[in-house]
């Protein structure tokens, strides 16, 4: 039965395997332009001075991003600290964030308000954001916004985080950049959220106008292996004010060890072009099965995708933790747990979460969360083959 919704999706696969074949190249031309050698995989302890692993990951991130500088590291701990760090880093007491796609994710909640918390608004940073317009940047709006309060940074979220729009494309969020840049200040910075976006396209959003981007190494960049950590590429003004809050004022990018080594981050980059693919894939065999059952799917399968979550919406709580639960019993680990609604840090709702990963939580392996809220959406993505996703999508195809 599959192959039927395989062969639909044949224009799908074949423009997927394309962009995948052009970043491959990127990415090995940045790995010789660098000259990486198994030198670079030994791991540091202390102070991590001449820390030759830590220094030339950042290089090639540079080379694949198409940026000045970068900050590659295991000490970011995820995606929602490398986005405070660039937050943090970018902003002074005075300053405006204006978030131009809505609300921030529900991790990044606390970093903007809150009292005796460290917020940014304990650090008198004022934050506004506009809404978004039918799923798109109202861009008028925020250029009015831009010429009131002068922000010094104007952030984006270029996947959808958990509300029931599409991703936006790198050619979408260039063209918004180019508008906004007539009224922003030298001084401002435009920002991006690129967590679940990477290689997706054959752009970054940093090629395109953005100063700096951020994501999450056990996202689509770590490529399935790299055990935890995240990114920050941008322009030498912004990582230089950045680096300062990611260690200290006078330390900058000087520091930092990692003993376990770092051949895992590298073989992890090399991998994802390919990886990234697999899940995109999948996705869309996924989503095609899916709507065949009468459930909407975002994006649809003959539209392009623009991150690697596919969204399935449902009826009812009941529907949604079912699906979740499959997710996690077609998993490699832990195939034998019952995911539940709980209480996870950093969420308003009660969430629901399958990650049976080799690497924890990483959202790259085949992997589905919710917050159990209408409309009932649930948020799949990642799998590190093509193959893997297949069979989850051969048991729900007998499942609904």
């Amino acid at each position: 039965m599959l192959e039927i919704y395989e062969e639909k999706l044949q224009e799908q696969f074949k423009r997927v395997d394309t962009i995948a074949y052009q970043n491959q190249k990127k990415v090995l031309a940045a790995f010789e332009e660098c000259k990486i050698g198994t030198q670079v995989f030994a791991g540091t302890t202390g102070y991590g001075y001449d820390d030759v692993g830590r220094d030339n990951l950042a290089k090639i991130y540079s080379k694949v991003f198409g940026t000045e500088s970068a900050i590659v590291s295991p000490l970011l701990t995820c995606g929602s600290h490398a986005i405070s760090t660039v937050l943090y880093g970018l902003l002074r007491p005075g300053d405006t964030l204006l978030s131009a796609t809505g609300e921030l994710y529900d991790t990044l909640h606390d970093t903007l308000k809150g009292s005796d918390n460290g917020s940014l608004e304990e650090f008198k940073v004022s934050y506004k954001q506009v809404e978004l317009k039918n799923g798109e940047i109202d861009t008028q709006q925020v250029i009015e916004m831009i010429k009131k309060y002068q922000p010094k940074v104007v952030f984006f979220q270029r996947s959808r985080g958990y509300s029931s729009r599409a991703a936006f494309s790198v050619k979408y969020l260039g063209n918004v950049f180019k508008e906004l840049r007539k009224y922003l200040s030298s001084n401002s910075f435009i920002a991006v959220d690129n967590c679940y976006g990477e290689f997706v396209e054959t752009l970054e959003p940093t090629d395109v106008g953005a100063d700096v981007c951020v994501g999450s190494l056990i996202k689509n960049p770590g490529g399935g292996i790299a055990p935890t950590g995240g990114y920050i590429v941008g322009s030498q003004k912004a990582i230089d004010k950045i680096s300062t809050r990611f260690t200290s004022p006078s330390l900058h990018l000087e520091v930092g060890s990692y003993e376990q080594g770092y051949r895992l981050f590298y073989q992890g980059l090399f991998l994802a072009p390919h990886v990234v693919a697999q899940s995109i894939k999948g996705a869309y065999l996924v989503g095609e099965v899916m709507s065949a059952k009468g459930y909407s799917v975002i994006p649809a399968s003959s539209e392009p995708m623009y991150d690697i979550i596919k969204s399935v919406v449902f009826n009812s709580e009941e529907e949604l933790v079912k699906f979740v639960q499959t997710v996690q019993s077609i998993s490699p680990i832990d195939s034998y747990v019952t995911p539940l609604p709980w209480d996870m840090p950093g969420y308003e709702d009660k969430v629901i979460m399958a990650a049976g990963t080799f690497v924890g939580g990483a959202s790259i392996e085949l992997s589905c969360d919710s917050p159990i809220k209408k409309p009932y959406i649930a948020y799949f993505q990642g799998g590190l083959t093509y193959e893997h996703v297949k069979i989850f999508a051969e048991k729900i195809d007998k499942l609904y």
